[in-house]
């Protein structure tokens, strides 16, 4: 049986260009198309979506309030359809429970094939199609971490599902960390600056988008900006616009491979929800330093692509639920005197 696409747009050529993307997609159709919020709500009990795409901006009952009942009432998993003008406006439905966004190229016709990649690639990881499953809550390590090691430094690297993930994870950590965090989250140029923003507002940390050059201190979250690997070079933050891995840029394997060279074996890593195989390889040089690895669960994960290469890697020491992870690294990283 065929996935069940709903698509919501007040805007006719995006309709259509949802609908023709998704025709040439095995396993997925369009079930209905809504040209606003209202619509949506009206049609989704006889249609059942599996999945629906929805538009940030539409008139009578916009995006996130659409959304936020949907959540209420219905347990269908939505993707955002963005522009980069609604970066602030996606950050908040993604915290409300919104899978993951889309953003509208700029020149759509010019972007269509790129388009329809992202879209195939999103529905089809949201909807459970996953490259590795069924694995503990804790796997068989015997490491034990933090007896003779201080911690130095936290990464963490995240994808689908992550903007939510992260909010939790910062809100539970201590308001005075005496280590840097640095973070990779899979979005593009501008969102990250909403996100960076809004995480600062609404988490005790200092968080901030991080800059070239940037000097890096205790107790402070430093985001990847969209568009920019970061890496770290002994005290400063380094940006670089090398090409993209696994078609993303910033890229978790550029941040912890680089995180090894300098903290080495004082270095805590964490890999969290997201589809694809990012950040494998950066564990494999932070294991080899002698750092420690963490993998969020399947079962708090919304996409378990990037832990699940992770674990079947064998370069995670421990597998946590998302509680966990926040209490296993307040435990490592102390706080600032």
């Amino acid at each position: 049986m065929n996935t069940k696409l709903l698509i919501v747009d007040d805007s006719a050529f995006m309709r259509k260009v949802i609908s023709d993307s998704v025709k040439e997609m095995q396993g997925i159709e369009v079930a209905g198309i809504a040209r606003d919020g209202l619509d949506a709500l009206e049609i989704i009990p006889k249609l059942k979506p599996d999945i629906i795409t929805l538009d940030v901006e539409m008139p009578k009952l916009n995006g996130l309030e659409t959304l936020k009942i949907i959540k209420e009432k219905y347990n269908i998993p939505v993707i955002m359809i963005s522009s980069h003008t609604g970066a602030d406006i996606t950050i908040e439905a993604l915290q409300i429970g919104a899978v993951d966004f889309i953003e509208k190229p700029q020149d759509i016709k010019s972007n269509l094939g790129d388009l329809k990649v992202e879209l195939e690639n999103k529905i089809k990881s949201v909807l459970g199609k996953r490259e590795s499953k069924h694995f503990n809550k804790q796997n068989n390590s015997s490491t034990s971490y933090g007896q003779t090691h201080e911690i130095e430094a936290v990464v963490i690297g995240a994808s689908t599902g992550g903007p939510k993930a992260l909010t939790q994870l910062i809100h539970k950590l201590p308001s005075k960390a005496r280590v840097p965090i640095f973070i990779v989250q899979h979005m593009p140029k501008g969102f990250t600056t909403s996100f960076a923003a809004r995480l600062d507002r609404e988490t005790s940390l200092k968080v901030v988008e991080a800059e070239e050059g940037m000097l890096i201190q205790a107790g402070t979250v430093y985001l990847a900006p969209g568009d920019f690997h970061m890496t770290i070079d002994k005290n400063r933050i380094r940006l670089n616009k090398e090409d993209k891995i696994y078609g993303v840029r910033p890229a978790v394997d550029y941040l912890f491979s680089s995180a090894a060279k300098v903290y080495k074996n004082k270095l805590l890593a964490v890999i969290m929800t997201g589809m694809g195989r990012d950040g494998t390889i950066g564990l494999k040089e932070i294991k080899k330093a002698g750092g420690y690895t963490i993998a969020q669960s399947e079962e708090s994960c919304v996409v378990f692509g990037m832990p699940g290469h992770a674990i079947s890697s064998n370069v995670i020491d421990k597998i946590m639920n998302l509680p966990d992870i926040a209490s296993s690294i307040s435990r490592h990283v102390g706080v600032l005197r």
